[in-house]
């Protein structure tokens, strides 16, 4: 398996001078979560597709978030398959605020939900947490992969 991605994506977030990125600031980071990145923005900042693609999985209901670990289930996420057999995945969204729907074909640059501050945010505060993998031979062996950028 290669570790860049086969197909360009675009930043889910729009980028100016309030927003940071950071691959390696957040403690999750690490192994098969690699090359995910943080998009550190203020809560209700719109998501963007990153790539054409379907809506496969989500979660919308919860408005917990926190510093501790045991919050991981608890975040907010919208996951989305693109050609190639790769998958994005855009977690810690607001409450309510995830404006797509499971099996919805959705379109890069098409706002799919807002920033929020759900699930485990470390020491991070709010921010979008965004990741493109492939996933093994099990739901639960996913490995992230090197994002190759549109150019911009």
């Amino acid at each position: 398996m290669g570790n860049k991605t086969k197909n360009k994506y675009i930043y889910p977030i729009e980028i100016n001078d309030k927003v940071q990125m950071s691959r390696d600031k957040s403690p999750v980071h690490v192994g098969n979560l690699k090359y995910a990145i943080d998009f550190i923005v203020k809560e209700e900042t719109p998501v963007k597709a990153a790539a054409d693609g379907i809506v496969i999985d989500l979660k919308l209901d919860s408005d917990v978030g926190g510093t501790d670990k045991e919050f991981e289930p608890l975040g907010n996420f919208i996951e989305i398959e693109h050609e190639n057999d790769e998958y994005s995945e855009y977690e810690h969204l607001q409450k309510d605020k995830v404006i797509v729907k499971l099996g919805e074909k959705v379109k890069k640059g098409q706002v799919i939900g807002y920033s929020g501050a759900t699930g485990y945010l470390a020491h991070l505060g709010p921010h979008l947490h965004f990741m493109v993998g492939k996933y093994g031979k099990t739901i639960n062996d996913y490995e992230t992969l090197e994002i190759i950028w549109e150019n911009r």
